[in-house]
């Protein structure tokens, strides 16, 4: 573990737009500081699929003019950023991380709402980072390199927003877009040691992406604080007309609650997720301090049972998937099938073969869970729990392999997604920020699940601890995790 610095790519995005408009700092400058840490590093990292300099140089020095003739466009003008390779980038191939697709396949049709809010706001898309095949997760052969964790090579980045997880913490960029179904922002958020947001189902357009998951997916922010989270939302969020589940409703000012103490709110530790039999005991140990740290922040905090929490992850499973196994059935699965990963294929089409039967029965269990979420959270301001019960493991222990008998199948299925599937599963908001490191230096993570749409008091939650712990404020040494990996 680093000790906390200053260096330009690590500083947090309100640090870098306040240099940037006052002068004291190009968007010029901070893309060449980006691309260069790209070059340097990401032969090993693979966080990136595409980078265009071309592309991105010119919206940075468009962004330099602007703000020099006094056009400053707000807290995300000249700031780089990267996205995960699954929203359309006109100029950028959508490769989605396969080679399922022909190169005409990969030719967006226009921009996503999102690359176009971000361009709005000013920010400079450098490129599309590294995902598993297709956003769904369960990859094992990567075509465009394994994602490596930048706190140790050897350890998992994550699912499937991997690249935009590691990207962010190895100082590649000042933030990144990641897409979550069942926990793919939180999850590398968490074994990266950066701040994730899922926000509310229906908060983000979801138009010009590859969505599968329908019911599910979202797209959200991966930032190195609470403060730059709520700051990249505010400029992504609101109602988009061309996706029929972005919800017509206000978007509040997001940063309002911040710098607040925690005085008044109620939270709430799910005991199942945090205490459960999986916890790992250095987890568990981060979990006892953060609850610690928000109480001297003011809250109140006790302790919940969710008994049905633990069925999202089947639940989940049997309706997401589903979806997502039909979506693909009915587009590359029948006649490519031997152009995946064997990984994302046996998922895929396991999926695919999920009775009608099951999944409305599946759907109709969802409410039941979502019920007793959504319950909790009426007496309680927010949930939490760790992000993940695990630190991150090596690569070789995350790729799932149906080998072994059911009961351990099960016992993995559950472990690596219980943190995850009730939040998605429910489509509240739920937040990773760092809460520590592992005995081994690698990062761990707490997760704060709000309201349906009550992000604000999520970011009041995380900024609040990161004021207290800072842990956010530590970052990898690369020249030294990276030394010797090929």
């Amino acid at each position: 573990m680093s000790t906390p610095n200053n260096e330009l790519h690590y500083l947090t995005v309100t640090e870098q737009a306040r240099l940037i408009e006052s002068g004291q700092l190009s968007p010029v400058e901070l893309l060449e500081t980006y691309l260069e840490r790209i070059e340097r590093y990401d032969d090993t990292l693979r966080a990136w699929i595409t980078v265009d300099r071309e592309f991105a140089m010119k919206q940075a020095h468009q962004a330099e003019r602007e703000i020099a003739q006094g056009h400053y466009r707000g807290p995300l003008h000249g700031l780089p950023y990267g996205v995960k390779d699954q929203m359309h980038a006109l100029g950028l191939p959508t490769t989605l991380g396969t080679k399922v697709l022909d190169p005409e396949e990969m030719k967006p049709p226009h921009d996503a709402t999102i690359i176009s809010r971000l361009h709005d706001a000013g920010a400079v898309l450098i490129g599309k980072q590294n995902l598993h095949e297709f956003g769904k997760g369960g990859t094992i052969e990567f075509p465009y390199g394994q994602p490596r964790n930048p706190w140790n090579p050897a350890h998992t980045a994550s699912s499937s927003s991997t690249g935009s997880g590691s990207a962010t913490a190895a100082g590649q960029c000042s933030f990144s877009i990641g897409e979550d179904t069942g926990g793919s922002v939180r999850g590398p958020a968490s074994c990266n040691g950066v701040v994730g947001l899922r926000p509310t189902h229906g908060r983000v357009s979801r138009h010009g992406g590859v969505m599968a998951a329908y019911t599910s997916d979202t797209y959200g922010p991966l930032t190195r604080s609470v403060e730059d989270c709520a700051a990249v939302l505010q400029a992504i969020a609101g109602h988009d007309p061309k996706d029929p589940l972005c919800i017509p409703r206000e978007v509040p000012n997001f940063s309002a609650q911040l710098g607040r103490d925690l005085k008044g709110l109620k939270l709430a530790v799910v005991k199942e997720i945090a205490w459960g039999e999986a916890t790992h005991p250095e987890v568990r140990a981060a979990m006892l301090q953060a609850i610690q740290t928000l109480r001297e922040q003011g809250a109140v905090v006790e302790e919940i049972s969710l008994p049905l929490a633990k069925w999202a992850v089947p639940l989940q499973l049997l309706s997401a998937d589903a979806d997502v196994g039909a979506y693909f059935l009915a587009n590359y699965l029948r006649d490519r099938y031997q152009r995946f990963d064997v990984g994302t294929r046996t998922r895929l089409a396991a999926a695919s073969l999920i009775p009608a039967s099951v999944y409305n029965r599946a759907m109709r269990a969802r409410v039941l869970v979502r019920r007793q979420v959504l319950d909790a959270l009426r007496r309680y301001d927010a949930l939490i729990t760790p992000t993940n019960v695990t630190p991150p493991k090596l690569i070789e222990a995350t790729q799932e392999r149906v080998d072994g008998d059911q009961q351990d199948v099960v016992a993995r299925l559950i472990e690596r997604r219980i943190c995850h599937y009730p939040f998605s599963l429910s489509n509240v908001p739920a937040l990773s920020v760092p809460a520590g490191f592992s005995s081994e230096g690698l990062p761990l993570a707490l997760q704060i699940a709000g309201r349906p749409f009550d992000e604000a008091t999520v970011f009041r939650v995380g900024h609040a601890f990161q004021q207290a712990s800072a842990w956010h404020r530590h970052h990898p040494a690369l020249d030294t995790t990276l030394k010797g990996v090929a």
